[in-house]
């Protein structure tokens, strides 16, 4: 998922200071207790329901690859399903072939599983997170296809949390006023993370699938989502959808940007 995890960061809070006898945890990992519950979307936010959104990756100058994300309802939850490939001559250099879903409660947006099956390089993972809310816990199961190992691990969550590829749709339920930082709760299989959405400004971008409105977010997320530390904008259609239009992200090895080209309906 290297084209798609390198533009999504998500959100956050402070965490409360421990007893003074026990180690402060790392900046922005906060624990279970400490963590503030997410707020529902309002009633103004309508989901975009049974569209997929297709967005042309580029890096630097050169064409890199596709990325697809598309929400749709399933039975009493709600869908989250992707992709992301490398082409062109990024693809020859680095194979991407990554597919990845969420499931979430429609009402709250609390994550109730993720999974993502990775094809990256010679790197060959199946993951797969379940959100137990009744014990408190995030369950990681994960397979290396190449190395035929496996690991399993539980972590502490509060009584609701977001988790990356669901986080950005949640992102854009929120009320986005310029010059205001929300926060909420992420976990992606570790310990659960605070990430801050600083709204930075109102823009308006062209893309291949038209012009919009925006508002221009940046994520801000510890190293525990993102070892390398990247710097993320998001724009967001300014009405009720709140269309992840444009990712861009700011990496070491140099700029990655996602451009919405095309929206199929169902």
């Amino acid at each position: 998922m290297a084209l798609l995890a390198a533009g999504t960061a998500l959100p956050q809070a402070k965490p409360v200071a421990p007893p003074s006898q026990k180690s402060a945890p790392p900046a922005g990992v906060v624990a279970a207790v400490n963590t503030p519950i997410l707020a529902p979307p309002g009633p103004a936010y309508h989901p975009p329901l049974d569209q997929t959104l297709v967005y042309a990756a580029q890096w630097r100058v050169f064409p890199a690859g596709t990325i697809t994300l598309k929400m749709e309802q399933a039975g009493k939850e709600l869908r989250v399903v992707g992709s992301a490939d490398a082409s062109g001559a990024i693809g020859l250099l680095y194979h991407v072939h990554d597919r990845f879903e969420s499931f979430l409660d429609p009402t709250s947006f609390c994550s109730r599983n993720a999974s993502r099956n990775m094809e990256e390089g010679f790197r060959r993972v199946n993951m797969n997170i379940t959100f137990d809310y009744q014990r408190g816990k995030a369950i990681l199961d994960q397979k290396n296809l190449k190395k035929n190992e496996t690991r399993h691990t539980e972590n502490e969550i509060p009584r609701c949390v977001t988790d990356v590829i669901s986080g950005i749709y949640y992102a854009g339920t929120l009320p986005l006023e310029a010059g205001k930082t929300y926060s909420f709760p992420l976990n992606d299989g570790g310990k659960t993370v605070a990430v801050e959405l600083h709204v930075e400004a109102r823009e308006q971008i062209k893309t291949p699938a038209g012009t919009f409105k925006t508002i221009r977010v940046q994520p801000d997320a510890p190293r525990e989502v993102f070892k390398d530390k990247p710097k993320m904008w998001i724009w967001y259609s300014d009405d009720a959808a709140r269309i992840p239009v444009q990712i861009r992200v700011r990496m070491a090895w140099g700029m990655m940007t996602f451009t919405l080209s095309r929206v199929d309906k169902k």
